[in-house]
Parts: C-alpha cells; sequence; structure tokens
C-alpha cells in the first residue's frame, strides 16, 4: 500500500487503534533553551507506514507539526511547525534550538499495514536561561517598630523564588510575610535584627540567576544612655575625684544612627556636642550633676543620664597661696586657702607654730570666729579656712600655721612663709 502526501490523515479516524502503547521521553530529560532536543518514541509495533506529530493536547489539524511517510521519507510541514522541527525515520522528533514556546504536550499518530492508527503521548518542558532578578524595595531607610519593609522580587520568568539575607538562605520567618507566589516580602514594624542585605535567586532545573543586593538600614534608638568613665569604666550615681585632678566622661548608647549629644551641668546646657566631656583641674566650682542627653535624628527619640561629680574629702590637696604673693609694707593680705575639706569642723590660725600662745584666730563649727592671744585686731577668719591680714607692717612677715579638723577627727596641719617688702 502506497501513501502520498497527508491523504491518511483523513482515514485514520475510521479505524480503530490495535492497542499498542507508545510512549515518548525526551532526551535530555530537562532541556534549556537552545538544547537540541529529541522526543525518543518508545513501544511502536508492526510495519508503520506513517507519522503524525502534534504539539498540542489533541489530535486536531491545527497542532499538526509535521507528517512523514516512512517508504518515501516525505515529511510535510503541518500549521503548527516552527522551522525548528524534524521527523526522524524511527518516528522520533528533534527540535533544533528548542525554545521555552517547545514546551508541552506533544502527540505521535502512527499508521500501519492494516491502516491501523497507534497514538503516544509526551510532555516537554524547556527551560529558559533566567536573567538576573531585581529587587526592589518600598525604603531602604526604616524605622524600628514604625515604618513597614516590602521587598519585591521582579523577574520576567515565572521561575521559582527563593530570598538571601546577608548571603544565608533566609527561612520562611513567622515574622517575615511572604506572598503566596514568593516573590513579596512583607514586614510589618520592621525590627532593627532585619537591617542587611536581601536578594532574591530565581532558579529552575537547569538555570539560578541572584539579584543584586539591596541594603537595608534600620533607625532606633537612642536606648540605655549611660555615662562611663575613661570609656570603659561603667560610673555609678557619684563620681569622687581628687583635687586638681582630671576626669573624662563619655557618653554611650544604643542607636542608630550615631545620635547627637548635648551636655549639661546642673541643669545648665555646655557647649559641648560631642559624646564626650572632659573635666579639668576638678576644684569645688566643678561638683554638681552632669546630665548627656542623646538625641536621635532619624527616630527623633531622645534618652538621657546623669552623674554627680564630688570633690574626694579625704584626698584634696590643702594649699595656701598669698594673694598678692608679695605684698608691700601697709598693704592688706589673703592668705587663700584651696583644697580645705568639706567636712571640716573647726580650724585655727597661728603665728609661727601651732602652739596656743601664737593662736591668731579659731572658727567654730557654728561659722563664728574667735580671737586667740596673739589676735592684733587686724585678721579676719572666712569660711573657706583663708585669713586676711589687714595693714600689714614688717614684722607680720614670717611663718604662719594652719590646722584644720574634719568631722571624722582628722586633722591637718599646713604652713605658708609670708614675706612683706619694705616700702621705698
Amino acid at each position: 500500500m502506497a501513501l502520498t502526501g497527508c491523504s491518511w490523515l483523513f482515514l485514520s479516524a475510521a479505524f480503530l487503534s490495535a492497542g499498542a502503547e507508545i510512549s515518548i521521553t525526551p532526551e535530555p530529560a530537562q532541556p534549556a533553551e537552545g538544547d537540541n532536543v529529541t522526543l525518543t518514541v518508545h513501544g511502536l509495533s508492526g510495519e508503520v507506514l506513517a507519522y503524525n506529530w502534534y504539539a498540542g493536547p489533541t489530535l486536531s489539524l491545527t497542532y499538526l507539526v509535521a507528517s512523514y511517510i516512512v517508504s518515501t521519507g516525505d515529511e510535510t510541514p503541518g500549521p503548527a511547525h516552527t522551522g525548528r522541527e524534524a521527523v526522524r525515520p524511527d518516528g522520533g522528533l528533534d527540535i533544533r534550538g528548542a525554545l521555552p514556546g517547545h514546551s508541552g504536550t506533544y502527540i505521535l499518530q502512527t499508521l500501519n499495514r492494516q491502516l491501523q492508527t497507534d497514538v503516544g503521548y509526551g510532555h516537554v518542558q524547556v527551560y529558559e536561561i533566567l536573567a538576573q532578578p531585581v529587587v526592589t524595595a518600598n525604603n531602604t531607610a526604616l524605622v524600628e517598630r514604625r515604618d513597614t519593609l516590602r521587598l519585591v522580587c521582579s523577574s520576567p520568568s515565572p521561575a521559582e523564588v527563593r530570598w538571601f539575607f546577608n548571603g544565608e538562605a533566609l527561612p520562611i520567618a513567622i515574622r517575615l510575610g511572604q506572598s503566596p507566589d514568593g516573590r513579596v516580602l512583607t514586614r510589618h514594624g520592621v525590627r532593627r535584627e532585619e537591617a542587611g542585605a536581601y536578594q532574591c535567586e530565581v532558579w529552575n532545573p537547569v538555570s539560578v540567576s541572584r539579584s543584586e543586593p539591596v541594603n537595608l538600614t534600620v533607625y532606633y534608638g537612642p536606648e540605655r544612655v549611660a555615662i562611663l568613665q575613661d570609656s570603659t569604666t561603667r560610673t555609678g550615681c557619684t563620681i569622687k575625684l581628687d583635687f586638681n585632678t582630671s576626669l573624662t566622661l563619655w557618653c554611650v548608647s544604643q542607636s542608630c544612627p550615631e545620635p547627637e549629644y548635648v551636655w549639661a551641668f546642673n541643669g545648665r546646657a555646655l557647649k559641648n556636642g560631642q559624646d564626650h566631656l572632659n573635666i579639668t583641674s576638678m576644684t569645688a566650682a566643678q561638683e554638681g550633676t552632669y546630665t548627656c542627653i542623646a538625641k536621635n535624628p532619624k527616630t527623633l527619640l531622645s534618652g538621657s543620664a546623669s552623674v554627680v561629680v564630688k570633690l574626694s574629702a579625704a584626698a584634696v590637696a590643702m594649699t595656701i597661696v598669698p594673694v598678692p604673693t608679695r605684698p608691700m609694707e601697709g598693704q592688706d593680705v589673703t592668705l587663700t586657702v584651696q583644697g580645705y575639706p568639706k567636712d571640716l569642723l573647726v580650724y585655727a590660725w597661728y603665728r609661727g607654730p601651732a602652739s596656743e600662745p601664737g593662736r591668731l584666730l579659731s572658727q567654730l563649727p557654728s561659722g563664728n570666729w574667735i580671737a586667740g592671744p596673739a589676735h592684733t585686731g587686724r585678721e579676719v577668719g572666712f569660711a573657706n579656712c583663708s585669713l586676711l591680714v589687714q595693714k600689714l607692717n614688717l614684722t607680720d612677715a614670717g611663718r604662719y600655721t594652719l590646722k584644720t579638723v574634719t568631722l571624722q577627727g582628722k586633722t591637718e596641719t599646713l604652713e605658708v612663709e609670708l614675706q612683706v617688702a619694705p616700702l621705698e
């Protein structure tokens, strides 16, 4: 029996199938776009006269790719032929440089000498080589617990999507809402631990492509504002400092970005915008409460910490300085005391060594002072232990002794030599 052209197509519906089981498998099994694919036929029986290949779900002329007559090797393209298909003598179908559009169901219809037809079905999926996806964010700088993060993975391919955070696979955490197709991540009230680099990756069995990272910043704080002593030592509520020594207070906090700093002393703002404050040559005038206020310009939140700085009473280095340092005859001079004990109980001034005959005056706990045996009527005592000697004469030159007693009973004696210059 000889066949010409496609005349047998019109006969195929008039004969029942012989029941042979024909199967079709693609080689390679998971082709990438551009691969040459062969649809290999298994289970052919008897002497086959012709083949019809269809690219579609039914035996419709619309889906006909090609008809092939075995005896002559003639192949006739059908409406669904793309120019890349060719029927093999063994019934297989070659697709040269397959494209994703070649994916789908393929049907092979055979005709034998008894004019019986058999049908076999197969499926091929041609995977595209994936282009790099792109991640877009509604905002890359967000405020913690206030703003919503929305990341979208854009790709022209319907491939599977997976997400990466700082280079590691991102688990589908409860805190991250994911759209059904996996291409959108949403987080309401973003947290600081979610700051970092986000990427999405599209993949199929033959291709993988990952996006460039999108870096997310999450602003927070300031929190846990504290004042440290010398940048590392955490302070208590009070710092005791020796007289004439120095101290650096550091303000630290948990904040992003780094906060702006304002320092205050006893409630009065200081001209210092740094994270540290230097206290140099500690004196009584620098005693008080130091406060650091940290302000975050992004979250608009602020926090503060305070510390009290005091002179260490037990460690004050007491000194006596005449003012003026070399007074002239007839002038007044003040023997100025610096670093006197803050827990002072009483003090006494002596002309010469600390003995009763030479006592000039004493100050009582009440704050009043009383004259001693050596008082000339020209000496005046002050609460800070200083001594004023008025209208000096040359006999006032010499040694002066100060004796102090603290509330704890500690006694300290200090001497100074006064020089008086004669009038010329």
